[in-house]
């Protein structure tokens, strides 16, 4: 039986990457929205439409679950999907949750008051429109108090890494890292809010300096997910194959793929 896995492009693979490595028997069906991305440069309603269109063709691929491994549109249309479209029998999980409950060290079914936690300062890199949302600040506050989040907006950086351009890309970290420094000279710690970014961890790292602490969402998302259908083992669905499904040109997905995750990979057309 598998889970869906849903991203506007192939930033989620280092999230399915993730859960393989984590979880090497599970079945995963991965699609990438390739036609439409990127999404962060969409306003909330078109990220919210592409985003239930895309997770629709998941649930009728059989997955009753399915992981937004997508900041933008976990962001931008999670929240509204739980509240206006989701059935009781399918289930969408974003990536938000499992960060905070790293970054705060709390687990999201403590519903205790907001607490201080060990950090006070920290940087948040992601793409326009989840900075726009607030999304991650709105639900930071849900379980912590005096953490000053500065967001800075990445134009470029997925566009580059999705065509394989690494030197730009890192070119374009150092320029975002510079710009939120000025807003933020000492972070203690960097939220690297899209699963595109861990390809560039290192560039990040180097840009930000050894101190910061930078949390990195795909190893976070599958411990979670793990947890989760330990607890939930029904919401594994019906699907019983992987594949990897995208709504652009399957050869040139695969292409990308490939160069992404360093292995060949094989789409299909969704």
């Amino acid at each position: 039986m598998a889970i869906g896995i849903f991203d506007s492009g192939l930033g989620g693979l280092t999230v399915y990457d993730a859960i393989h490595k984590r979880m090497p028997d599970l079945d995963t069906i991965y699609l990438g929205d390739h036609k439409h991305a990127p999404y962060g440069v969409r306003d909330a309603d078109d990220i919210y439409r592409c985003t239930t269109n895309s997770v629709q063709i998941l649930f009728d691929h059989g997955c009753d679950l399915v992981i937004l491994a997508c900041n933008t549109a976990s962001a931008a249309a999670l929240r509204r999907m739980q509240e206006h479209w989701l059935t009781d029998d399918k289930r969408v999980l974003g990536v938000f949750v499992p960060m905070i409950e790293a970054l705060t060290e709390r687990h999201w079914g403590d519903n205790s008051p907001p607490r201080q936690v060990a950090v006070e300062h920290v940087a948040l890199f992601a793409t326009p429109a989840t900075v726009s949302s607030r999304a991650f600040q709105r639900e930071l506050a849900f379980r912590a108090i005096g953490v000053d989040v500065e967001a800075q907006a990445c134009g470029g950086v997925v566009d580059a890494i999705e065509d394989g351009d690494f030197i730009l890309a890192e070119a374009l970290v150092q320029s975002h890292v510079d710009a939120l420094h000025r807003k933020m000279p000492h972070p203690q710690a960097a939220i690297l809010g899209c699963t595109h970014y861990p390809l560039m961890h290192d560039a990040f790292q180097k840009a930000l300096g050894p101190k910061v602490k930078i949390f990195s969402q795909a190893g976070l998302v599958a411990q979670s997910l793990e947890d989760y259908l330990q607890r939930h083992p029904e919401k594994l669905g019906m699907a019983t194959a992987s594949k990897f499904l995208t709504t652009g040109d399957p050869v040139k997905v695969s292409q990308r793929a490939t160069q992404f995750l360093k292995r060949p990979m094989q789409f299909e057309a969704a």
